[in-house]
């Protein structure tokens, strides 16, 4: 028992302390937001045809579906042109400021509105990928992804340094005025009856914009130390268990897949890869994809080599050289199948999803890379800030709310 104790106060302390996980939590942010900024600009020219009020999935149809399964969807407000534009423009101007790190608390709500509004205005025009989105935008909102290579941790390292030169530092006036806007726009569809569907999103948005508002106000106040430090406590709580929710949500999904995958004849006769690289829909490349199923064998060794990877990762999360291992292989795998097959942006959200279990010191080393390339276009060493070094921040690398 007196072993016990101390072994369970550093655990308390580790997640209370210091948000988890801050490279790992930066990547995926930055991998599932590019995710969806590329998917919105590649299918710009065929938007009307996807999400908008004259496509085949008419207006009618998606409010009846909707009704049906709760689901929340903005575009559904109206059934004009100019409100799926400006919904639209929105979601590309979230995943980009998502992507830059630019106010992420905002960027993050924003971002999953965008995500579910346009996903469950036509549900039948997506794929595995968007269904990991989908899933991945709602936990990305409870997570502090703003730690790391993004303007807000520029900005707050930039803040701290004047601070420490004795420096005056101007009250930030973006914050609230997004605040303000945020609360007036969540408040006129509230008055006017939008929010009809599940209580769930209009729930969390409330939620979320009180207690940002709460974290300014007591931000402000020098003097209010403890509840300073009891929000931050919570926050780094929420941002653990969401990552947490993230890497179980991975593993699950190749955990059915591969088991799934088993009890399938082909899967089992090793001839399961062959056929869809002889679909028409699947072979941008057919020459790319006949010199790959040309050998029986490779076939073969593919086939069963994709069900085990699948099947033992969850299993292997506590080794983390044989980790390590079976994620190159499986980020190898989605690389080829957004070549061979013709799906991008279902491989960049696995492989996005896969990212949570890289580990720290080679993030650290590929944003020190990136760190150098910048500053030599820009014509200067470095051009990074420098991050936290905590022993903290490892520990989701070993199994796996900036303003």
């Amino acid at each position: 028992m007196n072993s016990l104790s101390p072994t369970l106060s550093r655990g308390i302390a580790r997640v209370t302390e210091a948000a988890l996980g801050p490279y790992q939590s930066a990547v995926i942010r930055i991998g599932f937001a590019g995710t969806w900024l590329l998917f919105l600009l590649r299918e710009f020219p065929h938007r009307q045809e996807l999400y908008g009020p004259s496509g085949p999935w008419g207006w009618n149809l998606a409010k009846e579906l909707t009704s049906d399964n709760h689901a929340f969807t903005a575009l559904l407000w109206s059934d004009g042109q100019l409100w799926f534009e400006c919904c639209y423009t929105l979601a590309i101007l979230a995943g980009a400021a998502l992507v830059l790190g630019w106010r992420t608390r905002t960027a993050s709500v924003l971002f999953m509105v965008g995500v579910l509004s346009l996903q469950n205005r036509s549900v039948f025009v997506g794929d595995g990928g968007d269904n990991v989105l989908h899933l991945m935008s709602i936990y990305l909102v409870f997570t502090r992804c703003g730690q790391v290579w993004s303007l807000d941790a520029r900005r707050a390292a930039r803040a701290a340094a004047a601070r420490a030169r004795g420096e005056h530092v101007a009250a930030d006036r973006t914050g609230p005025v997004l605040w303000a806007v945020s609360g007036l726009a969540l408040g006129t569809v509230t008055l006017t009856g939008r929010f009809d569907g599940d209580w769930l999103i209009p729930a969390l948005l409330w939620t979320y914009w009180a207690v940002l508002g709460l974290w300014w106000a007591v931000e402000r106040r020098a003097a209010w130390y403890q509840p300073r430090t009891l929000l931050d406590v919570l926050a780094n709580i929420l941002h653990s268990g969401a990552l947490v929710v993230i890497m179980a949500e991975a593993c699950l999904i190749y955990a059915t897949a591969g088991w799934y995958k088993i009890q399938g004849s082909r899967w089992q006769d090793g001839t399961a890869v062959y056929y869809p690289l002889h679909l028409d829909y699947f072979s941008p490349w057919p020459a790319l994809a006949d010199l790959m199923s040309s050998s029986g064998t490779i076939m073969m060794i593919v086939a069963y080599g994709t069900v085990m990877v699948q099947v033992a990762f969850p299993f292997t999360l506590f080794n983390r050289r044989v980790k390590n291992v079976l994620l190159v292989l499986m980020m190898t795998e989605h690389a080829v199948i957004a070549v061979v097959l013709g799906l991008p942006f279902f491989s960049l959200a696995m492989i996005a999803a896969d990212a949570v279990f890289l580990p720290t010191s080679f993030l650290r080393r590929l944003g020190d890379l990136a760190a150098r390339a910048r500053g030599r276009l820009v014509g200067r060493p470095g051009g990074a800030v420098p991050a936290p070094r905590s022993p903290e921040e490892s520990t989701a690398g070993h199994v796996g709310f900036t303003a």
